[in-house]
Parts: structure tokens; sequence; C-alpha cells
């Protein structure tokens, strides 16, 4: 048992502090206990040591013109065709007519259904569009020392019309001249000239005797003396397309009613000319190019002037423009003129024409060229010889795309009407549905932007004007070859011809005459895209039974095909592109009636859809052009004059360097063009890492 001898003597109370004192101490520890923390102690972190990182290299790397006063420009695949802007009319004469020559009224730079002060300073326009009346801007000189004014233009307005080439045919018909008389007599003579010439010679022959009036005319600019009394008389003879109000008045009288009409004469073929200079270089004949014109061109009132030309029209290899040290837009504070009319930055403008592929993707790559052009197919080829550039830009940097201008043109491969055997509008079938749209379609396949820089307009119009294309959604001819075959088969018992397909099947009438092997005109230089578009076509058509050649014409040759006797039956890769944004009398009468200067390459020339069209350009109800562009589409998608083919998106290659490229329904202009260097700089680390600062 337990010991207890220890608790004997002790009293109550004390046993009772006891207890007391054992409860305290308790609590006081239990207090204790929760309320005490320790202090931790942090042991100290380790020792780190870091790598120095230092620049290993800095580099800047400097992308500018070689020669900052000169511009390289081999965007012309082919040649100019005429440096008189009376005469030209391909799109390669553009960049040089828009900087040389001058108009009255210019585009504004930004909206194309507007125009702003060229030549002219302001203008009025009649309720019903029939007369416009400008006023013309005053201390205008040509490059030659002559003086601009009213009489200048009366001068340079009439001169075009009466030497009937393309420009004043497909640009003034049915407005500043009567298209059926030129049609009955060949000669384009400016509506109300005759009876002033009449008026101010007292030769009433003037009126009736159309080749007498068109010569009397041509011989009064080519000897163009505006002290004569029977000159003056003859400008201000009120009833006629042009009058000389005043020294700085004239006025435009039209035909028909015409909304569009400063959006016409704002491209080359509204330029003026010295008179002087025109009469001591061979003067005025009608219906006749000006040859010495056509091969150095003339002095014009713009930022640039010709120095020197290589070559021949047709076959230009080199032209070069330098700046008008003495241009009119000199004499204004900078930043008040339109931009279009702003004096040229840029001393020397050195247009190198059809370039071989190499020599474009070289020189561009090379940084040789400042502005280029390849197919699309081959843009990788220019981006990667384009070092060390394409190390620090994306291949968009040097690609300028004008999407929003593709309808502005048309591209077809035209058929003859009016020659054997395309005269045949099943045989003009047969060739719609051989041909491989899509295999033709991809010859535009850019792999470097990974798109097709192309597409297919179902023509005689364009998106536009979106109302007027296609209303009736009419299906694009689809490769259908056994359907060819079926329309060559009828051709042939209409023709009298037999052909024989690769199979050893005759097809057509076996009395009559094998069909020959057919021509496929195309103006060179051949790209190897155009090449490719050529042996599918060729093939394509072997395939159901027509044998083809591949011919090359220049485009002056082109241009003297005047009848449908002498001009090519196939015509590939021809297009025709609208001025200002009217697609009925800009691309629709301009290919589908007329002649061939007038873009009607197929020699169509059918009077119902002549009179439709007419019709058409000069009302401003919008359902009634719905209703004569349906009857049109009608007529012309089943007589088959065009095979439409690819109509490419607008670009070309513009070193990033280069700023101030303003694209217009014509063209670039070079005078608002301006060199800005750009700096790249790359700085290099020890640790492998870069960084790159772009400048400028």
């Amino acid at each position: 048992m337990p010991n207890l001898g220890n608790t004997r003597g002790i009293s109550k109370a004390a046993l009772i502090g006891i207890i007391v004192v054992v409860i305290v101490v308790a609590v006081v520890g239990a207090y204790v206990a929760v309320t005490y923390h320790p202090k931790r102690v942090t042991p100290p972190p380790p020792t780190v040591t870091k790598p120095t990182v230092t620049v290993v290299s800095n580099t800047t790397i400097t992308l500018a013109p070689p020669n900052p006063n000169e511009l390289v420009d081999l965007t012309d695949v082919a040649s100019p065709d005429c440096l008189d802007p009376a005469t030209g009319f391909w799109t390669m004469d553009s960049p040089i007519f828009n900087v040389v020559y001058q108009e009255l009224v210019t585009w504004n730079g930004s909206d194309y259904m507007h125009v702003v002060p060229m030549l002219a300073t302001n203008w009025t326009v009649s309720p019903d569009y029939k007369h416009y009346i400008l006023t013309l801007r005053q201390g205008v000189y040509f490059t030659d020392g002559e003086a601009f004014n009213a009489t200048v233009v009366w001068f340079s307005f009439y001169r075009t019309i009466i030497m009937g080439q393309g420009p004043g045919v497909s640009n003034y018909g049915s407005l500043l001249f009567h298209m059926s008389v030129y049609s009955q007599t060949g000669y384009a003579i400016p509506w109300g000239a005759c009876h002033a010439l009449a008026y101010a010679t007292g030769n009433n022959a003037y009126t009736s005797n159309y080749t007498l009036c068109a010569y009397a005319l041509a011989n009064v600019l080519s000897n163009f003396n505006v002290q004569n009394q029977t000159i003056q008389k003859l400008m201000a003879y009120p009833n006629q397309a042009v009058v000389v109000l005043g020294p700085y008045e004239v006025e435009f009288n039209l035909i028909h009613p015409y909304m569009y009409f400063l959006l016409d004469i704002a491209s080359w073929w509204g330029a003026v000319v010295p008179p002087a200079y025109v009469d001591a270089h061979g003067g005025v004949q009608p219906n006749t190019p000006n040859s010495y014109l056509c091969q150095y061109g003339m002095p014009g009132t713009g930022p640039y002037e010709i120095s020197s030309v290589t070559g021949t029209p047709g076959e230009f290899t080199e032209i070069i423009l330098k700046i008008n040290s003495n241009y009119w837009g000199n004499n204004y504070p900078q930043g008040t003129l339109p931009v279009l009319d702003q004096p040229g930055h840029i001393q020397i403008i050195d247009l190198k024409i059809s370039e071989s592929h190499t020599n474009r993707v070289e020189m561009f790559g090379e940084n040789q060229a400042q502005l280029d052009y390849v197919s699309s197919p081959f843009l990788d080829q220019v981006y990667s010889a384009w070092s060390p550039y394409n190390q620090y830009f994306p291949p968009t940097t040097i690609v300028h795309e004008n999407p929003e201008l593709t309808p502005e043109c048309i591209m077809m491969f035209s058929m003859n009407t009016q020659r054997w055997p395309t005269n045949i509008t099943d045989f003009r079938l047969a060739i719609e549905y051989a041909i491989n749209y899509s295999a033709l379609l991809y010859t535009y396949y850019s792999p470097l932007l990974n798109t097709t820089l192309a597409t297919y307009y179902l023509g005689p119009f364009t998106p536009l004007n979106p109302a007027l294309y296609n209303p009736d959604n009419l299906p694009f001819y689809s490769y259908n070859p056994n359907l060819a075959i079926e329309y060559l088969n009828e051709s042939g018992w209409e023709g009298d011809f037999y052909t024989v397909l690769p199979n050893g099947t005759v097809i057509g009438n076996p009395s009559g005459q094998r069909l020959p092997s057919i021509p496929i005109y195309v103006i060179p230089p051949v790209t190897p895209q155009l090449e490719e578009q050529l042996e599918i076509v060729s093939q394509d058509l072997t395939a159901i039974g027509i044998p083809t050649s591949v011919s090359y014409v220049t485009s002056s040759e082109f241009d003297s095909w005047t009848s449908p006797s002498v001009s090519g039956r196939l015509i590939y890769g021809v297009g025709w592109c609208a001025d200002w944004p009217d697609p009925i009398m800009q691309i629709a009468i301009s290919i589908l009636t007329g002649s061939l200067p007038t873009g009607d390459y197929a020699w169509y020339n059918n009077p119902n859809v002549t009179n439709l069209l007419y019709e058409a350009a000069f009302t401003t109800n919008l359902t009634e052009q719905v209703q004569i562009a349906k009857q049109v589409y009608s007529i012309v998608y089943h007589d088959a004059p065009y095979v439409w083919i690819p109509d490419p998106v607008p670009y070309f290659l513009q070193q990033p360097y280069l700023h101030g490229v303003i694209v217009t329904w014509t063209g670039y202009y070079y005078n608002t063009m301006y060199y800005k260097p750009i700096n790249i700089t790359v700085v290099t680390y020890s640790n492998g890492t870069k960084t790159v600062q772009i400048s400028g």
C-alpha cells in the first residue's frame, strides 16, 4: 500500500492555500503556452553567381536608294506605243504622260469620283450636264517657253479628235464629235467645227463636204496663228464642241448630257500640248499619228520632261525623264496645290522597259531598282533575292496591292467576228467551252502571299457599278471539252471545214477543207506566266481539234490593225481599262462598238448592242440602265466575241524607303514620290539573343 505518512500535521486552511497556488500556476502556465511564439531564425540565402550578358555586336543597316537623285522603274513589261498623248493608248504610257503632260483637271488622289484643279482653277457645270465652262490657270508655260492659254486648249482637243487615234475616238465619241459622221465618213470631226469654218471663212462647202472640212481643220491646226482673225473667229464660234470665251476661259459643249465629263478629261487625252512645237514637227493630219512626236514626245507643262529615249515606238527599251526646274508649281507655297499638282522631288526617272525576268528579280533584290513587277508566281524569287532585308520585313512590305482597282480592267482572249473561221458563232462557243479556266486562274497563285492575285469577271461589264454587273446572274462559261467538240462539229458544217481530234475522229464537214493552224497573237515580252497561259490555251484547243501557233506583234504594230481583214483572228491577253469609273461608257461601249483602236478587238459591232449601250450611257435612270444591261448581257453571252480570262489584281513591287506613291485610275505619278531611308539596328548579345529596331 502507499505510504501516506507526509500529510499528517497540515491544517485545512494551509491545504486550501496550496491548492490555490497550484491552480494559479497551472493557469499561468497554460496562458504562456498559448501566447508565446519563439522567434524564427531565417537562414542566409545561398550565394548565386549570375552570368554576365554583354553586347557582342551592334550593327546598323541602312536601306536607301543607291542614288538619291534617281528612281529606276522596271514595271513596264512592254513598251509604250507612242509618246504623243493624242496617239499613245496603252497603260504602259501612263507613268510618262502623267508627269510630262497635264490636263485641265486631275484626280484628287483619294476619291476616284471627283476631280481637283490642275491647269484650270475653277469651273461651272450646267444643270443638264451639257455645258462646262472652265477658268484657266495663268502663269503656266511649256518647257520650251510657249505660254498656256485658252487657244492652246482649243488646239489640243481639236488636234486629238481630228487625228482619229485611239485616245480621241474612244473617249470623245458622242460627246465632242458625232460617231455617226465618223462611221459614215471615217473622220472624227469636233461637232460644229465645219459650221465654224464656214462662218469664219465664208465657204459653206465645209458644212457638206466632210473630207474638205477635216483637211481644212487640220490645216488650221498645222498653221496655228492665234493673231489671225479668221482663226480667232473660228475659235469663238459659239455652236461647237470647244469655244474660246476669253484668254483664260473655255467652254465645252457636249452632244449628250454626261455627268462624268470632267473625269473623262482628267486623263491624258485631255492633255494640252504646245501648238508651235507641234507645227514645227510635222503638224496635224486627219487620221494620222505624228511619227516624230510618237518617237520623241514634246514639251509639256508637267513637273518632268522627257530627257532621252532609246528604241522606237512599241520597242522602247529606256526612257529617261528629268525634273522640270521651271515648273509652274514651284511658284506656289508648299501644301497649297492639290497633291498631284505638286513639284517633283527626285531629279531623274529612269524607265527601263521590257527587262528580262532575271534582271527584274536581281535589280530589285540588289536595291538597284525602286519600282518593279514580276508575275505573281515568282514574287517569292524577288523576296528571296531581297537580302538581307527579307530578314527584317514581311513580304507585304514590298508588294503594293490595289485590289480596289481590280474592276477597272477586263482581260480578254478576243476572237475576230469578221474573219473566217472565228466569224462563226459556234466556233467561238467551242473555244469558250474548251478552256480550263481553273488552270488559267492558278497561274496567278502566289506561294509567297498564299493567295491568287486575280479574279474572273463575266463581261462586258465589271463591278465598277455593282448594279449593272451580270444582273441576271448568268453562269460563267465552264470547262466542258465534250460540249466544245459539239459546237466545233456544228461550226465545221457551217464553215465548210473539218478537223481531226487527237484520237483520230473526224468532226465537221469531211468534204470541206481541213482547218488550218490559227495564230494566237500576243504582245511581247512573253513572261513565264504568260507562256504558261498560252500553253494551257494551246493544249486545250488542240484537244478539241483546233490547231494553233503563237505569233508576236508589237504594241505599235497592233495599233495599225485598223480593219478586221488585217487584224488577228485570235488575240490573247488584251485588256481594256476604264479611265474613269463608268462601266458603260468606259468598258462596254469600248469593247463592243467601233473598231480596234477603241478597244473592240473582236470587231463585234452589233448594231442592236451599240444602240442599247449608248441609250444606257446617256441616261441617269439606274433602273433603266439595269434593264438595258440585262439585254446586252444576254446577247453578248450567246454571241461570245470574247473569252473572259483572269483579271489580275493590280500590284507592283516597291522599295519601302520610297514614299508618296499614290495610285489613281491612270497609274502613279512620279512627282509625289520621295525617299526616306530606313535604318535597321541589330544588337546581338553574348547569350545568343538579338533585338531589331527599325526607324525611318
